[in-house]
């Protein structure tokens, strides 16, 4: 069984029905451990936007959480997201972006990150925190309504302190192959992430990758 998905969704209510959804992203150098996968952490106050040409991904689910955070001017707030989660995924042509506004004489400063043109950036035991997303996107073997702990194709739920409801809506499918994928995403973790043709570059203004 397969089925395809082309166009995006914008989380006005955490109440709105999941759009399957990808990106890989990380801070560079990422290689947690397993067992730090279940520990949680205070978001910053940024969310970062990421385009790849592909992604092909196995063993994946979604699930609502929340993630708890800051402002960029301190104040503690909460964010409603989606948890993508792989087994492993395959990333072309990967875009990172984040922008820092209001930096005295710069105005705002942007963190361009790319990886992957040449040969794919990998990734093992990922997990996306996201609001946004579109993509075109192909799943084999899908399954829609599954109650979060009970998602067994993908990695599982991260567990520890996470604020999600094991007995809540969640999808899932045996693999994921997403193409012209753009997203906005508060925190992704991962197992392992290897990019491949890395390059940073740090600006002033504000340059994103979409």
């Amino acid at each position: 069984m397969e089925s395809q998905v082309r166009g995006g969704t914008r989380w006005k209510r955490f109440a709105v029905v999941m759009v399957p959804s990808v990106a890989a992203t990380a801070c560079i150098g990422v290689a947690l451990a397993q067992g730090a996968l279940a520990a949680s952490f205070s978001v910053s106050g940024q969310s970062f936007k990421v385009t790849a040409d592909k992604l092909v991904g196995q063993g994946f689910e979604q699930y609502g959480a929340l993630d708890n955070g800051y402002t960029l001017s301190g104040d503690q707030t909460t964010h409603p997201v989606a948890v993508s989660a792989f087994n492993s995924a395959e990333i072309t042509n990967m875009c990172q972006s984040v922008v820092t506004p209001n930096i005295p004489v710069l105005g705002s400063v942007s963190l361009v990150l790319k990886a992957g043109a040449d040969k794919p950036v990998e990734a093992s035991q990922l997990y996306i925190d996201l609001d946004d997303l579109s993509a075109d996107a192909t799943f084999k073997n899908i399954d829609i309504g599954v109650a979060a702990k009970d998602a067994g194709k993908g990695p599982g739920m991260k567990g520890g302190k996470e604020q999600a409801n094991p007995f809540g809506f969640a999808q899932q499918a045996d693999s994921a192959t997403l193409t012209g994928v753009k997203q906005t995403a508060w925190a992704t973790t991962a197992g392992t992430f290897k990019l491949s043709g890395l390059h940073m570059s740090v600006s002033a203004g504000t340059h994103e990758c979409y």
